[in-house]
């Protein structure tokens, strides 16, 4: 498998300083480290981004998340692993993602739970990521960015 652009970085330079002014934000932002990662993982699995599933599971195993709670990202629901705050960004996650699955856009039941456990600037911090990595899916799956090539780029 080979990216179909391989210097997309340099050709975007610009949008891509863009939008490493938001992961800049991100990291800085009140929503914790982990459950940014979890946000992450779970839109990238249902964007289908093996790239960003490769990176940002490695990521999240950098800031000690557990093998337990990684392996069951998809099934969230079912697993008693996560938090009532991170089950909340994990069902806006899927929400926001699938948003042309519903007519309304994202039910105001999920809204008003992720809105229980942030505050409005966390909660917009949340809106912010869920946006950023829908983004970093499309480019990623529109390049055909291969899986783990960020990790040998920067072992080179």
């Amino acid at each position: 498998m080979q990216s179909r652009m391989e210097n997309l970085n340099k050709v975007a330079a610009e949008g891509m300083q863009g939008m490493y002014a938001v992961e800049a934000y991100l990291r800085g932002s009140d929503v914790p480290h982990r459950t940014l990662e979890l946000v992450k993982i779970r839109v990238s699995q249902i964007n289908g981004c093996g790239f960003c599933l490769d990176m940002h599971n490695h990521d999240a195993k950098q800031a000690g998340e557990t093998d337990e709670r990684l392996f069951v990202v998809a099934g969230w629901r079912e697993a008693p692993y996560f938090t009532p705050e991170e089950r909340a960004a994990l069902a806006l996650a899927e929400a926001a993602t699938r948003i042309a699955d519903n007519g309304q856009g994202v039910p105001d039941d999920v809204w008003d739970e992720a809105a229980d456990h942030y505050d409005e600037k966390a909660l917009a911090a949340l809106v912010m990521a869920i946006a950023q990595i829908n983004a970093w899916n499309r480019i990623s799956v529109t390049n055909r960015s291969v899986a783990g090539s960020h990790r040998r780029a920067t072992r080179a």
